[in-house]
């Protein structure tokens, strides 16, 4: 009877801090974050099923660039403009798992510092769990947390970006890419993976020398881009966007605040076309795709990798295998298991 107690002891916190958190309590949002990080998608289910109807009236907003870029700095001063208009702000900072730990280096929070005293703003630093697109689950399910807690606004800032580092276009509304100047050369502003997944340009620290070159190489980009079919494949990933909707490049100093409230007006003319056009609709659309593709593949390898090397019927096809035989190499082993699998041959 203890492990039915110690399940029972388990739902009784978890619901106790649910309703917590919908109280306002700021330590109850925190502890349930930590939950959904340490206790993966059987623990995130159990939240999710319960918080679920009261989620979906946040505005997301992804903001990713490489590092040394600025984006801790400009995270904190978007929040800010925010902040003034009397707004609840969740931030999630997606930093690089530390390798010993397993947690997120908190360096760049200090970057944040002049908000932390604000009572309508949140601010978490998650590891990416060494995801190469800088999105864990973990960090999926608290945005659903901080959208259920009453953010109006969540701000996601990510690791880097690249080609292969589409997470964030999956869970934002608006997607701003950070890229200053005399940062390496014009091919990096020309990669498939960053001009597809941006909304909203933003050439930082442009008091520095080549800002105005770095402008004028997004925009060239974007012209030459502008006959590209957006609707389409990479890395077989839908990504999708509008053709009515034209990146702006914009330029700011995020140290000094300097056009920040006019990148604000981009951001919220973003956010206003997403409503009219329809955009919003067909991105939560593929965001929830991509979601559910995401926990049914975590479950599913999970009931494989248990099969695998918990059910000793596996032992005959290993043995097939290490025999070295005509149709008996590891691709067409495990497609035998797995149509046998799907049959539910092994349960």
């Amino acid at each position: 009877m203890e492990p039915l107690k110690k399940s029972s002891e388990a739902e009784f916190e978890l619901q106790n801090l649910i309703e917590r958190m919908r109280k306002g309590d700021r330590r109850a949002v925190a502890r349930l974050i930590t939950k959904v990080e340490n206790g993966g998608p059987e623990v995130s289910k159990k939240i999710l099923k319960e918080i679920y109807p009261e989620t979906g009236k946040s505005f997301i907003i992804g903001i990713t660039g490489a590092p040394g870029s600025g984006k801790s700095t400009l995270t904190n001063q978007v929040a800010s403009e925010y902040l003034k208009k009397g707004l609840k702000v969740g931030i999630i900072a997606v930093d690089p798992t530390s390798p010993f730990s397993g947690g997120a280096l908190l360096g760049d929070r200090i970057r944040m510092k002049s908000n932390f005293t604000n009572k309508n703003l949140f601010i978490r630093s998650m590891a990416n769990r060494g995801k190469l697109g800088g999105l864990a689950m973990a960090t999926k399910e608290a945005i659903h947390i901080l959208d259920a807690y009453g953010s109006d606004l969540i701000i996601v800032e990510t690791v880097g970006v690249g080609q292969s580092e589409i997470d964030i276009f999956k869970s934002a509304h608006t997607t701003l890419v950070i890229m200053p100047p005399g940062m390496g050369d014009e091919i990096q502003a020309i990669k498939a993976g960053i001009t597809e997944i941006t909304d909203i340009f933003v050439v930082n620290k442009m008091d520095r020398d080549g800002a105005d070159k770095r402008v004028n190489e997004l925009e060239t980009m974007l012209d030459i881009g502008e006959n590209i079919v957006v609707d389409q494949i990479n890395h077989n990933v839908r990504i999708v966007k509008s053709k009515k909707w034209r990146p702006p490049v914009i330029k700011t100093n995020a140290l000094s605040g300097e056009n920040v409230p006019e990148l604000i007006k981009l951001i919220e003319s973003h956010r206003e076309f997403s409503k009219t056009s329809g955009l919003k609709k067909k991105r939560l659309a593929y965001r929830y795709k991509h979601y559910v593709v995401d926990i049914i593949k975590y479950f599913q390898n999970k009931d494989i990798e248990h099969l695998i090397f918990s059910n000793p019927k596996i032992n005959d096809f290993v043995d097939q295998i290490l025999s070295y035989k005509t149709g008996s190499d590891p691709y067409s082993i495990s497609e035998i298991i797995l149509e046998l699998f799907s049959k539910r041959y092994f349960s």
